[in-house]
């Protein structure tokens, strides 16, 4: 069989143009289609992946957040159950006391109560005792027994030392017709015991002092001087009084007494 090489050589011609045309314009496109395609596909599975590695990482921000608001959850309700544990020893604490205070006032108070009642009864009994021990000596006291009276005070005055002296005598130093000393006395002294007893006063002192002589029958027998607040007396009664010294009393003074 004979070869012609002519067809042959035509043949191979058309071969390589049609494989270069298919390449050309068929083979290209369709690499450039599939390299495209691969290039989309692995942007997708890189963005997937992104999309997962982003979602994997929320997911630990997530959980770490969450265990953080446990935490904190925890800590804040161990704080509050400790804080209410406190208020709650503290209330009690307070009403405790309180309780207490109120039992020793109410306490007291009744003690108190008690004392009074006592109190009010001792002093009902010795008042009545005092008074008519009064009216039984008032109605026995005479002028006489005024003019003894004056005498004992006079002999208590002479007798009259120490730091009280020297602030009586001070005050009876500065005694002015506009502040007089007051000498009361039960019954209307006389003259002569008037003169006597501002002589007496007198030579105590060292000066002459004002005297004021006033009536007082509350003193039952008795006399006493008045100067600035302070007093110096001998009456029946202190007497009186010392009968009722036996029963503890709590006494406001209004001045500064010399006895």
């Amino acid at each position: 069989m004979l070869i012609d090489w002519f067809t042959v050589a035509a043949q191979v011609l058309n071969f390589l143009i049609l494989v270069w045309l298919m390449k050309r314009f068929l083979y290209q496109p369709v690499l450039n289609a599939i390299a495209a395609r691969e290039a989309k596909i692995a942007a997708e599975l890189k963005d997937a992946a992104d999309t997962k590695a982003k979602a994997h990482q929320q997911q630990d921000e997530f959980e770490k957040k969450n265990q953080s608001f446990d935490e904190q959850r925890a800590a804040l309700l161990s704080k509050a159950v400790a804080q209410a544990n406190d208020e709650r020893v503290r209330l009690l604490a307070e009403a405790r006391s309180a309780a207490d205070a109120a039992r020793e006032m109410s306490a007291k108070a009744l003690l108190a109560h008690t004392q009074d009642l006592h109190a009010n009864l001792v002093r009902q009994t010795q008042r009545q005792v005092y008074d008519i021990s009064r009216r039984v000596l008032g109605d026995l006291a005479s002028v006489s027994l005024e003019q003894r009276a004056c005498e004992v005070f006079l002999q208590r005055l002479h007798t009259f030392d120490g730091p009280a002296r020297d602030e009586l005598a001070a005050a009876l130093k500065a005694t002015s017709n506009d502040e007089p000393a007051r000498v009361r006395s039960a019954f209307d002294l006389p003259a002569a015991q008037q003169s006597l007893i501002q002589s007496a006063l007198d030579e105590w002192v060292g000066q002459a002092i004002v005297l004021k002589f006033e009536t007082a029958p509350e003193l039952v027998s008795g006399i006493e001087i008045n100067v600035q607040g302070l007093t110096l007396a001998w009456s029946i009664a202190d007497y009186l009084q010392a009968l009722s010294s036996d029963v503890p009393e709590q006494q406001s003074s209004t001045g500064r007494t010399c006895q």
